[in-house]
């Protein structure tokens, strides 16, 4: 299932409307990549979102 190991994102859903306004369903899928992240002195291959990486890289 696509979802962030770290924070849970998941798949979201929601309309596209198109000119006259008719609305059909459509999905919202979170930016997942596949990293290396060091766990307690491991290296661990992670699937996380782009916006958890980000954070990974600031809090260093």
């Amino acid at each position: 299932m696509a979802k962030c190991e770290r924070c849970g994102k998941t798949t979201t859903f929601g309309h596209n409307r198109s000119f006259s306004m008719r609305a059909t369903n459509r999905s919202y899928k979170p930016n997942l990549q596949r990293v290396m992240v060091m766990e307690s002195g491991r290296k661990v291959r992670r699937v996380l979102c782009a916006k958890c990486i980000r954070t990974l890289v600031k809090t260093k």
